[in-house]
Protein backbone atom coordinates (compact mmCIF):
# COMPACT_ATOMS: atom_id res chain seq x y z
CA UNK A 1 0.00 0.00 0.00
CA UNK A 2 1.23 3.55 -0.92
CA UNK A 3 2.30 5.60 1.80
CA UNK A 4 0.64 9.48 1.39
CA UNK A 5 4.15 11.77 2.93
CA UNK A 6 2.79 15.08 4.78
CA UNK A 7 3.86 17.58 1.97
CA UNK A 8 1.60 15.50 -0.41
CA UNK A 9 -1.16 15.57 2.23
CA UNK A 10 -0.77 19.48 2.76
CA UNK A 11 -0.47 19.95 -1.38
CA UNK A 12 -3.85 17.85 -1.75
CA UNK A 13 -5.58 20.24 1.37
CA UNK A 14 -5.11 22.97 -0.70
CA UNK A 15 -5.91 21.84 -3.90
CA UNK A 16 -2.67 20.95 -5.13
CA UNK A 17 -2.15 17.25 -7.26
CA UNK A 18 0.85 15.22 -6.77
CA UNK A 19 2.49 13.73 -10.39
CA UNK A 20 5.09 11.69 -9.82
CA UNK A 21 7.72 9.93 -12.33
CA UNK A 22 9.14 6.37 -13.28
CA UNK A 23 10.75 5.00 -10.59
CA UNK A 24 15.05 4.70 -11.90
CA UNK A 25 13.54 7.17 -14.61
CA UNK A 26 15.23 10.55 -14.17
CA UNK A 27 14.70 11.83 -17.54
CA UNK A 28 11.11 11.98 -17.04
CA UNK A 29 12.02 15.30 -14.03
CA UNK A 30 14.36 16.95 -16.62
CA UNK A 31 11.49 19.51 -17.70
CA UNK A 32 10.60 20.09 -13.73
CA UNK A 33 14.55 20.56 -12.93
CA UNK A 34 15.32 22.76 -15.59
CA UNK A 35 12.08 25.11 -14.45
CA UNK A 36 13.77 24.93 -11.06
CA UNK A 37 17.22 26.07 -12.39
CA UNK A 38 15.80 28.89 -14.04
CA UNK A 39 13.63 29.61 -11.00
CA UNK A 40 16.61 29.71 -8.56
CA UNK A 41 19.20 32.10 -11.36
CA UNK A 42 16.19 34.30 -11.14
CA UNK A 43 15.62 34.40 -6.88
CA UNK A 44 19.63 34.91 -6.93
CA UNK A 45 19.46 38.26 -8.78
CA UNK A 46 16.68 39.12 -6.44
CA UNK A 47 17.13 40.65 -2.21
CA UNK A 48 17.31 38.12 0.17
CA UNK A 49 14.22 37.18 1.48
CA UNK A 50 14.00 37.78 5.48
CA UNK A 51 10.54 36.28 5.73
CA UNK A 52 8.31 33.68 3.88
CA UNK A 53 6.26 36.01 2.78
CA UNK A 54 8.60 38.09 1.09
CA UNK A 55 10.16 34.97 -0.81
CA UNK A 56 6.30 33.89 -1.89
CA UNK A 57 6.10 37.42 -3.08
CA UNK A 58 9.06 36.38 -5.38
CA UNK A 59 8.44 33.69 -6.95
CA UNK A 60 4.40 34.60 -7.49
CA UNK A 61 6.76 37.21 -9.48
CA UNK A 62 8.54 34.92 -10.99
CA UNK A 63 5.64 32.50 -12.32
CA UNK A 64 4.00 35.16 -13.80
CA UNK A 65 6.90 36.30 -15.95
CA UNK A 66 7.68 32.55 -16.82
CA UNK A 67 4.42 32.37 -18.08
CA UNK A 68 2.95 35.10 -19.75
CA UNK A 69 6.66 37.31 -20.77
CA UNK A 70 9.34 35.42 -21.18
CA UNK A 71 9.30 33.57 -24.67
CA UNK A 72 9.95 29.87 -23.99
CA UNK A 73 13.08 28.56 -25.89
CA UNK A 74 11.63 25.03 -26.01
CA UNK A 75 8.33 26.31 -27.67
CA UNK A 76 7.75 26.70 -31.39
CA UNK A 77 7.63 30.46 -32.49
CA UNK A 78 8.78 30.90 -28.74
CA UNK A 79 5.89 31.77 -27.30
CA UNK A 80 5.08 32.27 -23.75
CA UNK A 81 4.10 28.60 -21.70
CA UNK A 82 0.27 30.65 -21.01
CA UNK A 83 -0.16 31.23 -25.18
CA UNK A 84 1.11 27.78 -25.58
CA UNK A 85 -1.60 26.18 -23.34
CA UNK A 86 -4.39 28.27 -24.12
CA UNK A 87 -3.80 27.30 -27.70
CA UNK A 88 -3.59 23.77 -27.02
CA UNK A 89 -6.82 21.02 -26.77
CA UNK A 90 -6.87 19.90 -22.90
CA UNK A 91 -6.05 16.04 -22.93
CA UNK A 92 -8.47 14.04 -20.57
CA UNK A 93 -7.31 12.04 -17.47
CA UNK A 94 -6.14 8.32 -18.09
CA UNK A 95 -9.06 5.76 -17.55
CA UNK A 96 -8.99 2.15 -17.59
CA UNK A 97 -10.13 0.92 -21.10
CA UNK A 98 -13.68 -0.05 -21.21
CA UNK A 99 -12.97 -2.60 -23.41
CA UNK A 100 -11.04 -4.22 -21.12
CA UNK A 101 -12.69 -4.20 -17.35
CA UNK A 102 -10.96 -5.94 -14.73
CA UNK A 103 -12.44 -8.38 -12.72
CA UNK A 104 -11.80 -9.60 -9.14
CA UNK A 105 -10.76 -13.22 -9.15
CA UNK A 106 -13.66 -15.23 -7.75
CA UNK A 107 -13.05 -16.75 -4.28
CA UNK A 108 -14.39 -19.86 -4.15
CA UNK A 109 -16.42 -20.93 -1.39
CA UNK A 110 -15.29 -22.78 1.56
CA UNK A 111 -16.52 -26.62 1.00
CA UNK A 112 -19.19 -28.14 3.99
CA UNK A 113 -20.66 -31.28 3.89
CA UNK A 114 -24.42 -30.81 4.02
CA UNK A 115 -26.16 -31.69 7.49
CA UNK A 116 -27.96 -35.02 7.86
CA UNK A 117 -31.74 -34.39 8.07
CA UNK A 118 -33.11 -36.38 10.63
CA UNK A 119 -36.22 -38.26 9.83
CA UNK A 120 -39.57 -37.31 11.51
CA UNK A 121 -40.44 -41.07 12.85
CA UNK A 122 -37.16 -41.77 14.67
CA UNK A 123 -37.80 -43.37 18.32
CA UNK A 124 -37.32 -40.97 21.28
CA UNK A 125 -34.00 -41.40 22.33
CA UNK A 126 -32.70 -42.11 18.73
CA UNK A 127 -30.49 -39.75 15.92
CA UNK A 128 -29.14 -40.04 12.73
CA UNK A 129 -25.53 -38.82 12.32
CA UNK A 130 -23.08 -39.30 8.98
CA UNK A 131 -19.56 -40.81 10.36
CA UNK A 132 -16.38 -38.95 10.10
CA UNK A 133 -13.68 -40.56 7.41
CA UNK A 134 -11.95 -41.89 10.54
CA UNK A 135 -15.34 -44.02 11.54
CA UNK A 136 -15.92 -41.76 14.60
CA UNK A 137 -19.40 -39.26 16.00
CA UNK A 138 -18.94 -36.98 18.30
CA UNK A 139 -22.16 -36.95 21.24
CA UNK A 140 -22.05 -34.07 24.25
CA UNK A 141 -18.62 -33.22 23.16
CA UNK A 142 -17.34 -36.61 23.22
CA UNK A 143 -15.96 -38.33 20.58
CA UNK A 144 -16.90 -42.18 19.85
CA UNK A 145 -15.22 -44.44 17.67
CA UNK A 146 -17.14 -46.99 16.04
CA UNK A 147 -14.95 -48.34 13.24
CA UNK A 148 -12.87 -46.95 9.92
CA UNK A 149 -14.71 -48.99 7.75
CA UNK A 150 -18.08 -46.82 7.99
CA UNK A 151 -16.60 -43.64 7.06
CA UNK A 152 -18.55 -41.30 6.04
CA UNK A 153 -21.51 -43.92 6.53
CA UNK A 154 -24.88 -42.87 7.89
CA UNK A 155 -26.06 -43.98 11.45
CA UNK A 156 -28.20 -44.45 14.33
CA UNK A 157 -27.40 -43.78 17.60
CA UNK A 158 -29.62 -45.13 20.68
CA UNK A 159 -29.19 -43.64 23.83
CA UNK A 160 -30.67 -45.47 27.06
CA UNK A 161 -29.28 -43.36 30.08
CA UNK A 162 -25.19 -44.27 30.40
CA UNK A 163 -25.79 -46.73 27.24
CA UNK A 164 -25.10 -46.09 23.33
CA UNK A 165 -26.05 -47.93 21.01
CA UNK A 166 -24.67 -47.92 17.47
CA UNK A 167 -26.47 -49.25 14.47
CA UNK A 168 -26.50 -48.90 10.48
CA UNK A 169 -29.64 -48.04 8.93
CA UNK A 170 -30.78 -51.80 8.34
CA UNK A 171 -30.38 -52.40 12.08
CA UNK A 172 -26.97 -54.26 12.57
CA UNK A 173 -25.33 -53.23 15.88
CA UNK A 174 -22.11 -51.92 14.79
CA UNK A 175 -20.66 -51.34 18.38
CA UNK A 176 -21.42 -50.09 21.84
CA UNK A 177 -20.37 -47.52 24.02
CA UNK A 178 -20.78 -46.78 28.14
CA UNK A 179 -21.01 -42.99 28.58
CA UNK A 180 -17.48 -42.13 29.86
CA UNK A 181 -16.32 -40.57 33.00
CA UNK A 182 -16.79 -36.64 33.81
CA UNK A 183 -13.83 -35.13 31.80
CA UNK A 184 -12.93 -37.86 28.98
CA UNK A 185 -13.59 -36.56 25.56
CA UNK A 186 -12.35 -39.73 23.84
CA UNK A 187 -13.68 -43.42 23.87
CA UNK A 188 -12.03 -46.17 21.71
CA UNK A 189 -13.86 -49.18 20.47
CA UNK A 190 -12.10 -51.68 22.41
CA UNK A 191 -10.18 -53.10 18.84
CA UNK A 192 -6.49 -52.65 18.32
CA UNK A 193 -5.01 -49.53 16.53
CA UNK A 194 -3.36 -50.46 12.78
CA UNK A 195 -4.28 -52.21 10.04
CA UNK A 196 -6.16 -55.53 10.03
CA UNK A 197 -4.59 -58.53 11.89
CA UNK A 198 -2.75 -60.77 9.82
CA UNK A 199 -4.46 -64.11 8.13
CA UNK A 200 -4.03 -66.63 10.48
CA UNK A 201 -4.23 -69.30 7.21
CA UNK A 202 -0.94 -70.09 5.79
CA UNK A 203 -0.67 -69.18 2.00
CA UNK A 204 -0.60 -71.36 -0.23
CA UNK A 205 2.60 -69.99 -2.18
CA UNK A 206 4.16 -70.42 1.27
Amino acid sequence: MAFLGQLVAHGAALGTEAITGKPYKPTTQGKNERFHQTLFRYLDKQPLADTLATLQAQVDAFDEIYNTQRPHQGLPGRVTPQAAWDATAKADPPRPRPDRPRHEPPVAPAFRRPRVQQPPNLPEGTILRRLTTAGTFRLDSVVYKVDGRYGLNQVLIITSGNHITVADLHGEVLTEHTRPAPGVTYVGNGRPTGGRPPDPQPSPMS
